[in-house]
């Protein structure tokens, strides 16, 4: 029988746990961890996000500093507000909202984001960190939910709990928010780990060879029963709209919703061991990262221990 694996339930759990070592961050160091982010423009997928970030940082206890620009707000100015912020003693993470309008330089503004309060794990300073293994380095959240619920599902098997050495990953996609650095922290864990994207000849071929799959290319159920081994770990990072009418098998929660996977979960969820539905898989991880990414980021600027 095929494992859901449950990342809204796993969320929650994880957001509890930040919000009682907030509690003691406050009562034993008076420090409250802020979290600072910034919108430039007016995506309405970007605006749901950032109420969605601002409602769980208070729901934690941390402080949560909203900086809502317009579309014209020039490259300049932005990176005015981001020195503020990086001097800024009750800020401790500082995320910019992506996409940004054309015309300013997104390389640009992520590395002028102090290293320290860089806790979307962009900034080339923390990548280079997770590729040297450094316990200290911020992490891209995404992948990082995905690695916590690896090592959540594992660790629980009955009766033979299991850890991820020794495991062949596949990743599909190399991006820099997800696949490359999903890749570092599988080979920190001691997976064997495989990269396939859009130039990878016979994708099918190694994908079947993976115990654990991991989506992330932002096509819709593009992974089928055929590429799956049986009994493999299905991690879907993707998120993807679709018109409503067309028939779809994510049955894993998208049905009826117009949202799906990379993974056709019908198809897919048979053989595989365990699966991450679309919605509430890996998606609710991402927020909660982002506010353990801020706790570790207060704690590092005070030199309070981080319970990893």
């Amino acid at each position: 029988m095929t494992h859901l694996i449950d990342g809204k339930a796993y969320a929650e759990h994880l957001r509890s746990d930040i919000a009682q070592r907030v509690a003691r961050l406050k009562a034993e160091h008076n420090i409250t961890p802020g979290l600072a982010v910034i919108l430039v423009g007016d995506n309405p997928a970007s605006e749901v996000y950032v109420r969605n970030k601002k409602t769980q940082t208070v729901q934690v206890g941390m402080n949560s500093f909203d900086h809502h620009l317009p579309t014209s707000t020039s490259q300049a100015d932005l990176l005015a507000l981001i020195e503020t912020l990086n001097a800024d003693s009750a800020v401790h993470g500082i995320l910019v909202q992506l996409p940004l309008p054309s015309h300013i330089a997104e390389r640009s503004v992520l590395e002028a984001i102090s290293p320290a309060k860089d806790v979307d794990g962009f900034h080339v300073v923390n990548v280079g960190k997770l590729a040297t293994s450094q316990p200290d380095a911020l992490v891209s959240c995404t992948p990082l939910g995905c690695l916590m619920l690896l090592n959540h599902y594992y660790s629980s098997l009955v009766p033979h709990p299991s850890t991820l050495a020794g495991k062949h990953a596949v990743i599909i996609g190399r991006s820099n928010i997800v696949g490359k650095p999903m890749a570092q922290l599988l080979l920190n864990q001691n997976c064997t780990v495989t990269i396939c994207h859009s130039r990878t000849h016979n994708i099918e071929s190694i994908t079947r060879g993976a115990d654990i799959l991991i989506a992330a290319v932002g096509k819709p159920e593009m992974v089928k029963a055929d590429w799956v081994k049986d009994g493999a770990v299905v991690i879907d990072v993707g998120i993807n709209r679709v018109t409503p009418t067309l028939p779809s098998s994510a049955s894993g929660g998208g049905l009826g919703r117009g949202l799906v996977g990379d993974v056709d979960f019908a198809d897919v969820a048979p053989k595989a061991s365990a699966i991450t539905p679309v919605p509430g898989g890996v998606g609710p991880m991402t927020i909660a990262c982002l506010l353990r990414n801020t706790l570790q980021a207060a704690c590092a600027i005070h030199g309070v221990a981080f319970e990893h």
